[in-house]
């Protein structure tokens, strides 16, 4: 008699179910998808790079005006608002030109040419003190460069007069583009948020909208602060310098107040270096000690009084992050990453603060660790 097989023996492998297929179909088609996606993405970003930037610009610019344009609501429509605040900002930069533009004109031109007599001097400084002999030529060789290679770098700038106007003509044309998104996006924010929103599902609303009502107040109130603290730092710094009898005193406040305001943590030791030094050269030293003093109590006052005030709702980043994500912004987008990573870094933590789960660290876990490091064999 023989043996009776085991019921498995002869079952056949399962074949798949008609479900179980179309399932595999669709995962295989959604990875397609995203793939593609990605792709056409890399190929918007790759080809309409200059369009891209001039949203995000423009993006960034409405929520500058923010601040403004809320409180102006409360009296007039959103795009009457939007409108007059950047009429206002128009024409603040017009009055500013038709004042001080001939004069800054001069002025930034005479430091240009009075760069290396000073650049001279400092170097003569720097080797009477250290008992050094350094040289430009020494310096450009040390740093990899040769005068040479400068002279044609020199050359390739000066593009002649047609190369000039064709860059103020582009320049031109991009801010007006720039100016042109953020109306239209500052004035139909509202919609635009409720617009995005209503495409989501309910659960991803609420983390959305988180993110969009951080970037309107961390990013549109740092833009806020840094301009409102700049004008004040470039009128004070102004009248300081032009009291004090210092050369080029206009350029200068404005190179004060800019870098001053929109460098993180450097950017105020390095905003006051440039007037000493030429304070320090103009034969005159005494001046350049006025000068270096005047930076340090103004700094002071500000950290004490009304910068607090004003930045109040703007930005709380550590030192170190906000000085990274502005080095990061300028090696990825140039100028403005670096002006937008502060604000951008400030959101992703605030973010972070909000949706990140804490536990909480007990002493158990510390005596623990303890004992194995306590337990680690020596080094060889």
């Amino acid at each position: 008699m023989e043996p009776i097989a085991p019921e498995s023996a002869g079952r056949s492998a399962p074949v798949p179910t008609a479900r179980g297929s179309r399932s595999d179909v669709r995962r295989v088609w959604v990875v397609v998808g995203v793939l593609l996606a990605v792709a056409f993405l890399g190929f918007v970003v790759w080809r309409g790079g200059t369009t891209v930037f001039y949203v995000v610009m423009g993006w960034f610019a409405a929520l500058a005006m923010e601040p403004a344009v809320s409180r102006l609501t409360r009296w007039m429509p959103r795009a009457a608002a939007t409108g007059l605040v950047m009429v206002a900002v128009l024409l603040a930069v017009v009055g500013f030109l038709w004042a001080f533009g001939s004069l800054l004109v001069d002025q930034l031109a005479a430091l240009v040419e009075a760069a290396p007599d000073i650049a001279t001097d400092v170097l003569a400084w720097v080797n009477r003190v250290t008992g050094s002999d350094f040289t430009f030529d020494r310096l450009l060789e040390t740093a990899g460069l040769s005068g040479g290679g400068l002279t044609a770098y020199a050359q390739d700038l000066a593009i002649g007069l047609l190369g000039v106007v064709a860059a103020v003509l582009s320049a031109a044309f991009g801010l007006f583009v720039i100016a042109f998104f953020a109306f239209y996006i500052s004035a139909g924010m509202p919609a635009l948020r409720n617009w995005l929103a209503q495409r989501m599902p309910p659960r991803v609303q609420v983390p959305f909208l988180t993110a969009w009502e951080l970037a309107r107040v961390k990013v549109g109130g740092y833009i806020a602060a840094r301009v409102v603290l700049a004008s004040i730092n470039v009128v004070a710094s102004g009248i300081v310098f032009a009291l004090l009898g210092l050369p080029y005193w206009l350029p200068l406040a404005l190179w004060t107040g800019i870098v001053a305001q929109f460098i993180p943590n450097v950017g105020t030791y390095i905003s006051i270096a440039l007037p000493a030094l030429v304070g320090f050269t103009s034969g005159e030293p005494l001046l350049g000690v006025w000068v270096l003093a005047w930076g340090i109590a103004y700094q002071q006052v500000e950290n004490l009084t009304f910068e607090p005030r004003i930045s109040a709702r703007a930005v709380d980043v550590h030192p170190a992050v906000s000085f990274a994500s502005a080095l990061l912004g300028a090696q990825l987008f140039g100028l403005p990453g670096a002006l937008m990573g502060v604000p951008v870094a400030a959101t992703i933590m605030a973010m972070l603060e909000i949706y990140q789960r804490r536990y909480e660290l007990a002493p158990e876990t510390e005596q623990q660790v303890a004992r194995l490091v306590e337990a680690s064999p020596p080094n060889a």
